[in-house]
C-alpha cells in the first residue's frame, strides 16, 4: 500500500517512508508500533519544510494500527477531507470492500504480473490462487491484499489453539468422520477435515486435507481420507449443496474402487447432512466455545487450520474452508 500526503507544486521537500515495520513480528508488537508512531511525531514531521513538502509512504499492511493505519485514523483520506491519498492495489480486486480500484478493476479481477500477459486472465488468476494456497491466511491478507488481519479480537486466540494440541493422550474413537465444506459460492477452497468423537466425549481433529479443489477433486480427497481413517460417516453442509455433495461422493467412491485405490467390497460411509446455523459467526461461535470448554482437541499442530481460526474476525465476510469444515465436523460428532 502507498500513501501520499501534501503533494503541492514541483519543488518540494520530499520525505519517503519505506516499510516502517520490518516484519509481522515487529508490527504486532505494541511497543514497536508505538516507537514508529513516536518517531513520526518527534523526528519525521520535524524535517518537513513549512511551505512545500510531501510524504510518500510505501509499506506492507501488517496490522490495523501500523504506520499507515494510524496515519489514516489520525489524518484521514484526501477524498474525505484528510491529508493522505491512498493507492491500494490488492492482488484480487474487491471494490465493495476497499473502494474504487486505482486500475479500474472489477470485483475479482487479478493484479497484473510482469511475467504474465495482462490479457491472460486465466493464467493471472491461477498465479494468484497459487500464491494464496502457499501463504498462511494472515500473510495472504497482509502481503497480497493489503488487508491486515490481526489476532487481536479474533474469535479464537492463538494461545487457546496451542493449548488444545494433544498428540499424546490415548483415547478410544467412538465415531470416526470426515467433513466437507465444498468449494463454490465464491470460494475456490474446499474444506476437508477428518476426526473422531472419543470415549472422553471430546471431538478430536486428526486430518486437514483442505486446499483449492474442484468438486471432482474434493470428493475423491474426502473418500480417500474416509477409507484411510475407516470413517463411518461423511458429513456435508445441509445449507449448501447437499444433493450435489452426495452425488459427487458416490461417483468418486465408485471410481476409486474401479482404480483399486479402495477395495471393491468396502462399503461407502453414510453421508449425513449437518444443519448448522446460517451465517459464519452463528456457526463458528458455538464451536469456539467448545474449544474454551476443552471439548475439542487437535491431534497435533495444524498450522493452517489454527491460522484461520486465529485470524478470522467476526466482521469478516470471507468464508474459509477449514473453519467451515471443522464446524460441520463438530456439529455432526459432538453429543
Amino acid at each position: 500500500m502507498s500513501l501520499g500526503a501534501g503533494l503541492t507544486g514541483f519543488s518540494v521537500n520530499l520525505l519517503v517512508v519505506d516499510d516502517p515495520h520490518k516484519d509481522r513480528a515487529e508490527a504486532e508488537s505494541r511497543k514497536m508500533r508505538e516507537k514508529v508512531h513516536d518517531w513520526w511525531s518527534s523526528a519525521a514531521l520535524k524535517r518537513l519544510q513549512p511551505d512545500r513538502n510531501a510524504v510518500v509512504a510505501i509499506q506492507t499492511r501488517w496490522h490495523p494500527d501500523d504506520f499507515a493505519g494510524r496515519r489514516l485514523e489520525e489524518d484521514g483520506r484526501l477524498e474525505e477531507g484528510g491529508r493522505w491519498k491512498v493507492v491500494h492495489l490488492p492482488a484480487i480486486a474487491n471494490p465493495s470492500k476497499f473502494g474504487p480500484d486505482p486500475l479500474g478493476r472489477q470485483d475479482g479481477d487479478p493484479l497484473p504480473h510482469p511475467k504474465i500477459p495482462t490479457r491472460n486472465r486465466r493464467k493471472l488468476l491461477a498465479w494468484w490462487a497459487d500464491v494464496k494456497r502457499t501463504s498462511t491466511v494472515p500473510n495472504w491478507h497482509a502481503l497480497s491484499q493489503g488487508d491486515p488481519q490481526p489476532s487481536e479480537g479474533a474469535l479464537v486466540p492463538r494461545d487457546l489453539l496451542r493449548s488444545i494440541r494433544d498428540g499424546i493422550t490415548v483415547v478410544e474413537p467412538q465415531k470416526i468422520a470426515v467433513s466437507i465444506a465444498p468449494s463454490g459460492g465464491g470460494r475456490d477452497t474446499a474444506g476437508v477435515i477428518g476426526g473422531f468423537l472419543g470415549a472422553d466425549n471430546r471431538v478430536w481433529i486428526t486430518h486437514d486435507k483442505t486446499k483449492a479443489m474442484s468438486s471432482a477433486e474434493w470428493s475423491r480427497t474426502a473418500c480417500l481420507l474416509a477409507h484411510e481413517t475407516n470413517a463411518g460417516v461423511i458429513y456435508v453442509e445441509w445449507n449448501y449443496g447437499r444433493d450435489m455433495c452426495t452425488l459427487a461422493i458416490g461417483t468418486a467412491w465408485k471410481a476409486l474402487q474401479e482404480e483399486a485405490r479402495i477395495p471393491k467390497g468396502k462399503l461407502m460411509p453414510m453421508i449425513d447432512a449437518v444443519s448448522a446455523k446460517q451465517g459464519k459467526l452463528l456457526r463458528a461461535e458455538p464451536i469456539a466455545q467448545q474449544m474454551v470448554e476443552d471439548r475439542i482437541r487437535l491431534r497435533g499442530a495444524f498450522v493452517d487450520l489454527e491460522n484461520e481460526w486465529a485470524t478470522w474476525q467476526p466482521t469478516d465476510t470471507d468464508s474459509l474452508g477449514r473453519i467451515d469444515a471443522s464446524c460441520v465436523l463438530v456439529y455432526g460428532l459432538i453429543p
